[in-house]
Order: structure tokens, then sequence, then C-alpha cells
């Protein structure tokens, strides 16, 4: 049976300082509302991104997606 004392230690995505998961850090996840701002702006920036893998079918299809300057859509 677990301690109820027990205090559950996560390293910060930011820096990698280790810091209490519970309910008096409020920014859990993170150490200080510091590596929360970092993090923010590393999403704003752009800076994360997921790889994106094409495949032939994605070939096929995309041209499709190429639109004719002359033609109206409306």
């Amino acid at each position: 049976m677990l301690n109820s004392n027990t205090v559950t230690l996560v390293a910060c995505p930011t820096c990698q300082t280790k810091t209490a998961w519970s309910q008096e850090n409020a920014d859990r996840p993170f150490c200080s509302a510091r590596c929360k701002l970092i993090d923010l702006g590393a999403w704003a920036s752009e800076s994360y991104s997921i790889p994106q893998q094409t495949s032939d079918e994605d070939e096929i299809f995309s041209e499709d997606l190429v639109t004719d300057p002359n033609k109206s859509f409306l």
C-alpha cells in the first residue's frame, strides 16, 4: 500500500529539474512559471513539429488539389 506522504517527482520538460507533482505546484509539470512560458514560446514559434511522411497515395491525390486559376468557385 502506498504511503499518503509519498511525493512523486517529475522532470520539468524545459530544464529537467525534478519537481513535485502535487496540488501545491500550480505550474506542474513545469518547475516554475518561467519554464512554462519558455515552453509556450516554443509552441508559438512553431519550434515543435510532428514529422510528416508522404506516401504514393498522397502524391496521386494531390493532383486533384491543383486548381485552375481561371475557374471560379462562386
